[in-house]
């Protein structure tokens, strides 16, 4: 299933906070274009973004 990405619940379990934190966190970093979701039926999976990671990682390289 980590190819699709994890769902909501999955965070929540392995940093231990609520499920409206942890949400209101993913969204925050789907906005930011970092992470992709997928929906499977009633479930939302997310999964980090490589590509965008690393061009900001590269960009903070640059500017640090």
């Amino acid at each position: 299933m980590r190819e699709i990405g994890v769902c909501v619940s999955q965070v929540t379990d392995k940093l231990n906070m609520t499920q409206s934190t942890a949400s209101q966190y993913l969204f925050i970093l789907q906005r930011a274009g970092l992470i992709r979701t997928k929906r499977i039926g009633k479930y939302t999976y997310y999964k980090r973004d490589e590509e965008k990671i690393s061009e900001l990682a590269a960009y903070l390289n640059q500017k640090l």
